[in-house]
């Protein structure tokens, strides 16, 4: 028997393919807390407008499997007629802000705005080519992203606009991020040629043999993965979101997965893992059970925890991935209030300020034409310094108007909000990550440990990642 411990995302996942692996045998799907989805969740009020904590908007990319197998995930599970497609017209998609010097400035998405100068920095964004091919050359393991790309590009992209968009992505500080982590692909070339451009260019143009890979790839995948790819390349969709919200996923897979035989116990709190020769003892509730391997989608902290007293080497490793918080507050009005249509506004940490960002969901997925609906993301790798450890929702949503009026100009007052802390929410993959990686993996396969790991602490934090990863580790059971 195995047990899968926690019910997000990456717990579901890992269990729906699991039922298709004969070698994993009975499930039991362990979940501490007294729901299923994990980050994912959807608050609908009483209008129906529908308040977002977590994700909401997944990513289309025609040569990543990870985002086509999320498309045949939700074909799969009969999710098609939910399916929200956005296309690349769409202006959430064309227009992207960026709050630095204390004004919002348009992020170019065409190939005019690339030419030309723009007012976030001064100089139109081809230029980073010229910089990028009087970079010197420089042979590293790894480094942060705002090393790297102060390094290839200037600072002033560095900061106004590399930072901001992580802080959308990871909610985290460039200075720590790693670039060989979260620009793999980036880091490779630079690495390999000695100029992003050039090995991107020689990537992409002068590989024939990998070019012609990709298009069966891409040829493939439609019929791997079903008529949703066909028709989403049809119709141009580069984003999708779901009617009801992102959580209608989490959901359809926990009620896919129970009626096909999986033994879900919610609130059931795994306290400690023990590995026997032939068996895992977990503590859960008080109780211990026994099974004969475990996969976890748990937080990498939250796994060192259970594992400290066997396997103190493992643990500190897992330890060693730290986690941001991020306080979202999802803030509703009666009339339109936007000055701009767009996805939202990413704020610059340079600016010192406690918002992360400012999405438009109700331009991103209107509800209702009359209204506006806005997630408001605050702290991060900043939280305790701006709110230390004792936030009230009252002191949240005060910050958070106050923000909305000093970089949108809204004076109106909410009809709705919801305030949430999401505690140790996104994982940090900080400089030397994949390395890490290396150890732990390396750990479990020496020490012959029955231990999958699957979830957002390890290959990549977007849902599509964190699905694959989960599909992964099924694959790798012998």
């Amino acid at each position: 028997m195995t047990a899968i411990l926690g019910a997000g995302i990456a717990g579901l996942s890992a269990a729906y393919y699991a039922l298709q692996n004969p070698k994993v045998g009975p499930l039991v799907l362990l979940e501490a807390s007294n729901r299923v989805g994990g980050w994912i969740r959807s608050i609908k009020q009483a209008d129906g407008t529908v308040f977002e904590k977590g994700p909401r908007v997944m990513r289309i990319l025609y040569t990543s499997d990870s985002a086509l197998n999320s498309l045949s995930l939700i074909e799969e599970l009969g999710l098609s007629s939910k399916f929200i497609p956005i296309k690349m017209s769409h202006p959430s998609v064309q227009n992207r802000y960026i709050y630095a010097d204390n004004a919002i400035h348009l992020v170019p998405s065409s190939l005019k705005g690339l030419l030309t100068k723009n007012s976030l920095l001064n100089r139109p964004l081809s230029s980073l080519i010229v910089n990028d091919f009087k970079a010197e050359r420089v042979s590293k393991d790894d480094e942060s992203i705002h090393s790297f790309i102060e390094r290839r590009f200037g600072k002033d992209v560095a900061e106004k606009l590399a930072a901001p968009v992580l802080c959308g992505i990871s909610g985290g500080d460039v200075h720590e991020l790693s670039a060989k982590s979260f620009m793999p692909k980036i880091f490779k070339v630079e690495q390999e040629h000695g100029s992003v451009f050039l090995g991107l260019v020689k990537q992409k143009y002068s590989d024939y043999k990998k070019r012609k890979a990709e298009a069966k790839h891409v040829q493939n995948s439609r019929k791997t993965y079903g008529n949703i790819i066909e028709r989403s390349k049809r119709e141009g969709w580069c984003r999708w979101g779901l009617e009801g919200g992102l959580e209608q996923l989490p959901q359809a897979l926990a009620e896919n997965i129970s009626k096909r035989g999986v033994n879900m116990k919610l609130e059931h709190n795994c306290e400690k893992m023990v590995f026997n020769k032939d068996s895992v003892e977990l503590t859960v509730n008080g109780k211990v059970e026994k099974y004969s391997r475990v996969i976890s989608s748990l937080p990498a902290r939250n796994l060192g925890d259970l594992v400290k007293e066997q396997h103190p080497e493992l643990s500190k490793e897992l330890h060693s991935i730290p986690t941001v918080t991020i306080a979202v507050v999802n803030l509703q009005y009666p009339t339109n209030v936007l000055p701009l249509n767009g996805f939202g506004v990413l704020v610059a940490p340079k600016e010192k300020i406690p918002i992360l960002g400012v999405i438009f969901d109700s331009c991103v997925f209107p509800q209702n034409s009359n209204m506006t609906v806005l997630t408001v993301m605050m702290g991060g790798a900043w939280f305790e310094k701006y709110f230390g450890q004792c936030s009230s929702d009252e002191q949240l949503k005060t910050v958070a108007i106050k923000y909305l009026n000093e970089i949108l100009r809204i004076n109106d007052d909410p009809k709705a909000y919801n305030v949430s802390i999401l505690k140790n929410c996104i994982p940090q993959y900080v400089v030397g990550h994949e390395q890490r990686l290396k150890c732990i993996h390396d750990y479990i396969s020496t020490h012959k440990i029955p231990l999958g790991l699957c979830g957002s602490s390890y290959h990549g934090i977007a849902v599509s990642d964190v699905i694959l990863s989960a599909k992964e580790a099924i694959s790798n059971i012998d």
